[in-house]
């Protein structure tokens, strides 16, 4: 393990106690001074104490060991991107004039309304259903007459019948009294005239009786042909409209006295069919639109998957099912980038196709939650464990590992102390790209340095020349008070 000299150690305190001024003082040693000095004078020669200024100077953040697969976990770069289904466009069914009723990026809910769509093609749609009812309407009071008129062709036809009876027993009669001798010819020749005129009148009906069976057949069938023709008009239009049939037929006040809901709709006004964000307006406020224009498009964010790119030489391991995790592409735990720590589960779905100029393949990853940094085209990394069964070894993350020269230098939290780091040379094994297993001189539950690391590293340095001081206006002073 690499050691330093008690000077240089004394030179660290020196150094760490000097990023805490803001300006060039006098030779007087300040109190701050003098007691880091004595606590780095009664330290070990590989240890640096990192009280709670020079944490928050340095910006020193820490990562506790952990237990990894790294033999086994393979890397791939990618970028969020929409599910297919995160996106809806909403467009106009019909040409007419648009008013927008939602800005960019505002949250809307299931009925929110989007925008409304002066149409004149919509009055002809009107038109064509009041057309379609009319229709309805006259044919049947056309086909309520016929009952009516059936049942009097009826009776007409039985009075009939029962005079042509009449008729025919007095001819028979008569004859009867012609052959026996008696009677009168003319009064049997006017039974049989009476006789042929009832027959004839009674075929006459019979055909008015026939052809007003055939009318009613008829109306019978336009009527079914005119409903059709309205059922077909009304569902178009709530179809256009959004809204359901029924709705579109019941009367637009709850009295019931006024006309249909269809009929009094001047302007079709667009509502959101689902919740999420406005991602696009395509058209300008009061603009005119074709018919299929896009006017605004809403996205759920939620709904993200990751697109990543894996190597095709891995396709002997990769497979549909493997649970993975996206971790962002920074690995800090400080600042202003997203901490390591917030990754996000899934499982594996590979990709049917792949680039074969930059021998790759696709993979794909619905996360199980997404996290707040989630956005489609952000970066990041795709960690999968190819085999969950093999050992996890002792790993830390490999942006804790410093470079003095051609020695790895980590930076072990003292188990004892947590305001003393111990520097340390490190015992290393192999790494994924992110982490890397730690052969010896570490512990489970023990923490290194991880952001900050560089600092100490050069504040401890053997190989490095050292000295000096930045003043508050960022300006370096090379020599010590």
């Amino acid at each position: 393990m690499n050691t330093m000299t008690r000077p240089t150690s004394l030179l660290t305190a020196t150094l760490l106690t000097s990023s805490l001024l803001t300006a060039c003082k006098d030779n007087t040693p300040t109190n701050e001074m003098r007691s880091h000095a004595a606590e780095s004078s009664a330290l070990p020669s590989n240890r640096i104490a990192i009280p709670q200024a020079v944490l928050s100077n340095l910006g020193i953040t820490f990562a506790p060991t952990e237990r990894r697969q790294i033999e086994q976990t393979l890397r791939a770069p990618g970028r969020f991107e929409y599910l297919p289904t995160a996106s809806r466009q909403y467009r106009t069914m019909l040409p007419g004039r648009v008013e927008l009723l939602v800005d960019q990026f505002d949250r809307v809910d299931v009925g929110t309304p989007l925008y409304r769509l002066d149409s004149p093609q919509w009055r002809t749609i009107q038109q064509a259903i009041a057309n379609s009812e009319s229709t309805v309407s006259q044919l049947q009071t056309k086909l309520d007459t016929f009952d009516p008129l059936l049942k009097a062709h009826e009776r007409h036809e039985q009075s009939l019948g029962e005079s042509i009876l009449v008729w025919n027993a007095r001819a028979d009669k008569l004859n009867t009294l012609s052959e026996a001798g008696g009677g009168r010819m003319s009064e049997y020749t006017a039974a049989r005239s009476a006789l042929a005129t009832a027959h004839a009148e009674l075929a006459s009906v019979q055909k008015q009786t026939a052809e007003l069976n055939a009318s009613h057949a008829q109306t019978i069938a336009a009527i079914d042909a005119a409903k059709i023709a309205l059922d077909l008009s009304v569902d178009s239009a709530a179809s256009l409209l959004g809204i359901e049939r029924a709705t579109l037929l019941t009367p637009s006040t709850p009295d019931n006295s006024k006309a249909p809901l269809w009929r009094t709709i001047t302007s079709i006004e667009i509502k959101a069919l689902e919740p999420g964000v406005v991602e696009s307006i395509g058209l300008t406020n009061g603009a005119w639109a074709d018919e299929r224009a896009n006017v605004v498009t809403v996205v759920q964010p939620d709904k993200l998957r990751f697109h990543a790119s894996g190597l095709q030489s891995d396709l002997g391991v990769l497979k549909d099912g493997l649970a993975v995790t996206i971790v962002p592409p920074t690995p800090t735990a400080a600042g202003t980038a997203v901490p390591m720590h917030l990754g996000m589960q899934g499982t594996l779905s590979l990709g049917l196709g792949g680039n074969s100029n930059e021998r790759t393949v696709d993979l794909y990853v619905t996360p199980e939650h997404v996290a707040t940094w989630a956005r489609p085209g952000v970066t990041a990394q795709l960690e999968i464990v190819t085999d969950a069964t093999a050992t996890p070894e002792l790993s830390i993350p490999l942006a804790a590992v410093q470079q003095d020269g051609l020695t790895p230098i980590i930076f072990r939290r003292a188990p004892d102390n947590p305001n003393q780091a111990i520097r340390m040379e490190a015992d290393l094994g192999i790494d994924d790209g992110r982490w890397v297993t730690i052969l010896s001189g570490l512990r489970d539950g023990d923490e290194v340095i991880l952001d900050g690391g560089f600092q100490l590293m050069l504040a401890t340095s053997g190989t490095i020349e050292q000295g000096g001081h930045f003043h508050s206006d960022g300006t370096f002073h090379d020599a010590e008070h």
